[in-house]
């Protein structure tokens, strides 16, 4: 499974949403980061979050589902 950060807001339904889907399949983050604490994610994301970004620099941003969360983290991602 690829390593990935989770960028989210705080008190954000949407971003909620993803970290649910993000438990049911046993994927954690190795680090989250809240756009509102930060000037350059901000600039990036703004409003367009939830996004997760893998080491890579691919990102996978809101909407997705546990099938492209899986996709993405790669084939060794739990079920």
């Amino acid at each position: 499974m690829h390593a990935f950060e989770f960028i989210r807001r705080e008190r954000c339904s949407l971003c909620d949403m993803a970290q649910a889907i993000c438990d049911e399949l046993g994927a954690a983050p190795s680090h989250t980061r809240y756009v509102d604490d930060d000037d350059a994610l901000e600039t990036r994301y703004g409003w367009h979050v939830p996004v997760l970004l893998r080491a890579d620099g691919e990102e996978l941003r809101w909407p997705f589902d546990a099938l492209k969360v899986r996709r993405f983290l790669g084939p060794e991602a739990a079920v």
